[in-house]
C-alpha cells in the first residue's frame, strides 16, 4: 500500500543553474554580518533515491583505526566496498566519522556531484537536509524533476529513501542573506560564498529554502555535524513524463 505525501506544487518550469566563476578566480571574504549560530535539528530530514545501500562500511565500525584495517583488508578483494566507499581521501582523517548512521553522512562527502551543487562547485562534497520533511520532498522533487526532464524521461516511479538525522553544529546564518545566495536559477553568489566560508574553516550554513517557502535547510561542510542518520520511510516519486504529479510514503 502507499499513502499520498503533500508536498509543495512542481515548478512549472525548470531552469538551469550557471556554473560559478571559473577555478583560480578570486573568492570573496566572508561577510563578517554572517553571523555563526548554534543549529540543533532533530530531527532533520535528507532524502536520497534507494540505489544508495543502506548500510556502509562507515556504519560497521566505531573507532579509525578499525575503519582503516577493514577497508584495507575488504579493498583488497571487493570492487564494491571501494565503489561504497567511495573518495575517502576528500575528507580530513580529523573530521571522518564512524558508526551507526554515519554511512549516508560520510557518503555526501566521498561521492562527489562534478555538476556541483548550491554551495559545492563540485570539487568538494556538502551534506545538505532539511528542517521539515516536506521541505527536503519540496528540493529534491525539484532537483530529480529537472533531471529528469532534461533527459526525456518518460512516466516512472521512483523510488526514495527517507533518513532521520540529527543535526548539531555552529553553522553560518545565510537565512537573511541577500537574494543572490538564495537566487533559484544561478548558483554562482552561493557557490562563491561557500568557497570564502569554507576555505575559512567554516562547519556549514543554515539557510532559506529556495523550493518550499518558510522551509529552512542546512549544508554541513563538515560531517561532524551530523549524527545518527537512519531510514524512516521509502517514498515513491511518481514522474509522469513532464512533472511529478504525486509523491506516496510507501507502507507494509
Amino acid at each position: 500500500m502507499a499513502e499520498p505525501v503533500s508536498a509543495s506544487p512542481a515548478a512549472g518550469s525548470l531552469p538551469t543553474p550557471v556554473a560559478a566563476s571559473p577555478s583560480g578566480a578570486p573568492v570573496p571574504a566572508a561577510d563578517p554580518a554572517w553571523s555563526l549560530r548554534r543549529i540543533r535539528w532533530a530531527p532533520a530530514c535528507r532524502i536520497v533515491p534507494t540505489r544508495h545501500p543502506t548500510v556502509y562500511l562507515f556504519d560497521r565500525v566505531a573507532q579509525p583505526e578499525d575503519f582503516e584495517a577493514l577497508y584495507a583488508l575488504e579493498a583488497l578483494t571487493n570492487d564494491r566496498v571501494r565503489d561504497e566507499i567511495g573518495c575517502i581521501g576528500l575528507v580530513a582523517p580529523e573530521d571522518r566519522v564512524f558508526g551507526p548512521g554515519t554511512g549516508p553522512i560520510m557518503a555526501a562527502f566521498t561521492h562527489l556531484n562534478p555538476s556541483g551543487s548550491r554551495f559545492s562547485d563540485g570539487s568538494y562534497g556538502v551534506f545538505y537536509a532539511a528542517r521539515e520533511r516536506a521541505t527536503a520532498i519540496a528540493e529534491t522533487r525539484y532537483h530529480h524533476a529537472r533531471f529528469l526532464a532534461a533527459t526525456r524521461e518518460p512516466p516512472m516511479h521512483l523510488p526514495m529513501r527517507l533518513y532521520h538525522v540529527r543535526i548539531d553544529a555552529r553553522l553560518h546564518d545565510l537565512r537573511e542573506a541577500g537574494g543572490e545566495i538564495h537566487d533559484p536559477d544561478s548558483y554562482a553568489a552561493a557557490q562563491r560564498t561557500a568557497a570564502a566560508l569554507r576555505s575559512e574553516g567554516s562547519a556549514g550554513v543554515v539557510y532559506r529554502s529556495v523550493r518550499h517557502p518558510e522551509g529552512q535547510c542546512v549544508g554541513l561542510f563538515k560531517p561532524r555535524g551530523a549524527r545518527d542518520c537512519l531510514h524512516a520511510a521509502y517514498l515513491l516519486y511518481i514522474w509522469d513524463g513532464t512533472t511529478f504529479s504525486s509523491i506516496y510514503q510507501q507502507t507494509d
